[in-house]
Formats: C-alpha cells, structure tokens, sequence
C-alpha cells in the first residue's frame, strides 16, 4: 500500500459551539428535543466522556481530536464541506478526507462500536490504513 494512504490522525467534530454558552445551550437543547449531534451522542454521556469512548480512542494507532464546529481547523472545515457532525482523516502528505458524514453518524444510534465499524467500513473504501505512531511506546 502507498505511505500517502496511511492516516496520520482523526478529526472529529461536534455540531455545538466551543464556548460556555454554547456547551450549555446545546446541553439544555439536546435534553429539550431541540438539539442533536450524532458524534457527541456517540463521545458523551449525560455530563462526561464515555468510558467507552475514551477506550476506544486510547487503543487508535494515530491520535483522534476533537473539535467544535467554530473551532475546528480550516482544512478539517474544507474537506467536510462545512458539514458537520464529520469524522475527517489527515493523511501523511498533509491531505484531509471525508471519512464519516453526519448521515452515517446518525446510523451508529451512538454507540462507540457502530462509529469504529464506520470508520473501518470508510478506510477500506478510500483504500486507507491507519500508521502505527508512536505513543505505544512514548
């Protein structure tokens, strides 16, 4: 397989604003009906990370951060199309794909383990591997 398919980091990023108000106006939203985001249904419980969240991404060979949709990274930003909720991919030569829609977001109903299938099903079909990093043995 070609290094340029290897994958080099995840980008995930939530449809709720970064800022205090906007954590608390998606949080009484999302408990009213008003509010939804597939990915912070598949990260967060009711207060904190999910532990198997949190498991999950532990055990990635290549970082996964997280991002709101106003603090996301430009070129995170452009590959999406501005869409969000997204699972992005950033390649070693720098190049960002689309890996996980909001509609294929909202089929994991979330769970943890419909997101790794997901993103899993994605790799295969972009022909992309994730690149074994160091942090195992940092």
């Amino acid at each position: 397989m070609d290094d340029a398919a290897q994958v080099v980091r995840l980008f995930g990023v939530y449809d709720a604003d970064h800022t205090i108000r906007g954590e608390v106006s998606y949080w009484v939203g999302a408990r009213l009906g008003r509010a939804h985001c597939a990915l912070c249904d598949i990260t967060h419980g009711m207060l904190r990370r999910r532990s198997e969240w949190n498991t999950y991404v532990a055990g990635l060979d290549v970082p996964f951060e997280t991002f709101h949709r106003d603090d996301q990274p430009d070129a995170v930003r452009a590959a999406s199309g501005d869409r969000v909720p997204v699972v992005v991919a950033e390649l070693v030569n720098a190049a960002m794909v689309l890996l996980v829609d909001p509609e294929a977001l909202d089929a994991c109903s979330g769970s943890v383990e419909g997101l790794a299938e997901a993103i899993d099903a994605a790799l295969d079909q972009h022909g992309l591997r994730l690149r074994p990093s160091r942090r195992a043995s940092s």
